[in-house]
């Protein structure tokens, strides 16, 4: 029989969007893959895959005792009756919830955390109760018996070492991989220059700070656009809300594109990337930029030094620091040279490290050394 792999991860987008190199890799070697997650628009994609969607009736954005209880049991459910050989928890709550259901049930457990989240960074709900008892619950969970645990940068493996996981079963796999080949180098857009953030409307994105260094650099004269893509999420405590971004897209002259299908689209228009989050694992929207050709400009943060190194394919800034980004993007504004050699280096940085087949068969040596094939 095929072994069997089943993922756990929030939502379904989260999976066809950060999880896809590393299941098609395991089903390409003969994996039977099965994905557990809250199932809305996403059921058809995964299911075009090849890969069996499992409905999981769970907020991601609640905190209470009696949803996570719930959660167990349904995992648990599942688990019995799926029997897999692997189970691949992704993202905090599911690391925590899938463990706690697997206890007893004899899986080979993999826990990727994909940061550490706004849980330990911004404003979270339950404050630093829920982070203490977050913390004691991962330490117990990542040290137990066939359990391994997937960090996608340095800081984040320093993190889980310091819950006291042994070294031989924290692996660093830097990403979740992009498709370099559906993503190539664009030719800069006409001017204006033209500068684009990517990714969930949050405060832990940095996304009031950008639009505070935007209004700066509107004050002193700089001629620059500003691209936000994505949507708002009203499950984590410190998004925008939609009406907020309305309101300082029409006063200030920023384009809000609200969710975008087709990525290129962003960079067709963008001449740079801009990240000024205050943590990430390793940020997608970043490599996506790169393999576009894009130098960035982002802060010196976890997650995205990275891939944003500063004076090689990126200016890099300290976290919240409203002068400092305001700076760095005037800088890549008037610099065209520089945005030039930081945007090819970028390139060569993703086809080298950060592909999604090199991502597909790291995660795939890891599932085959876990099963003994």
């Amino acid at each position: 029989m095929a072994p069997r792999i089943l993922y756990v991860v929030t939502e379904d987008w989260y999976f066809l969007s950060h999880r896809l190199p590393m299941a098609r890799a395991a089903q390409a070697a003969g994996y039977e893959v099965h994905v557990a997650a809250r199932l809305k628009d996403g059921r058809a994609g995964i299911e075009k895959e090849g890969f069996t969607p499992h409905a999981l009736h769970w907020s991601r954005g609640s905190l209470s005792v009696r949803d996570g209880l719930s959660a167990i049991n349904e995992l648990r459910r599942l688990f019995r009756r799926l029997k897999p050989d692997i189970v691949h928890n992704v993202a905090i709550k599911p690391v925590v919830l899938g463990s706690a259901a697997s206890l007893g049930l004899g899986p080979a457990v993999v826990n990727s955390l994909t940061g550490v989240g706004s849980l330990f960074i911004g404003e979270a709900k339950g404050g630093g109760f829920t982070r203490r008892a977050v913390r004691f619950a991962l330490a117990r969970l990542l040290r137990r018996n066939k359990t391994w645990t997937v960090v996608q940068n340095p800081d984040d493996r320093d993190f889980v070492l310091e819950l006291g996981v042994a070294p031989e079963h924290v692996v660093l796999i830097r990403g979740s991989g992009v498709d370099t080949e559906r993503l190539t180098p664009l030719p800069e857009p006409a001017p204006p220059v033209t500068a684009a953030y990517v990714g969930r409307m949050l405060a832990d994105k940095g996304v009031p700070t950008l639009i505070e260094a935007f209004k700066l650099l509107t004050d002193r004269g700089v001629s620059m656009r500003l691209l936000l893509a994505g949507d708002c999420d009203k499950e984590n405590p410190g998004s925008l809300a939609p009406e907020q971004l309305r309101e300082f897209a029409s006063a200030f002259g920023i384009q809000w594109l609200g969710h975008v299908t087709d990525i290129h689209d962003v960079w067709r228009q963008a001449n740079f990337a801009v990240l000024a989050s205050r943590r990430e694992g390793l940020p997608k929207s970043l490599l996506e930029a790169a393999a576009c050709g894009r130098a960035m400009v982002a802060t010196d943060a976890p997650g995205c030094r990275e891939i944003a190194i500063d004076g090689e394919t990126a200016l890099t800034v300290p976290v919240d620091d409203v002068e400092a980004l305001a700076n760095a993007l005037a800088r890549m504004v008037e610099d065209e040279a520089m945005r030039e050699k930081f945007g090819k280096a970028a390139r060569q940085l993703v086809e080298t490290e950060f592909s999604a087949d090199a991502i597909g068969r790291q995660s795939l040596a890891l599932y085959d050394r876990l099963i003994g094939r």
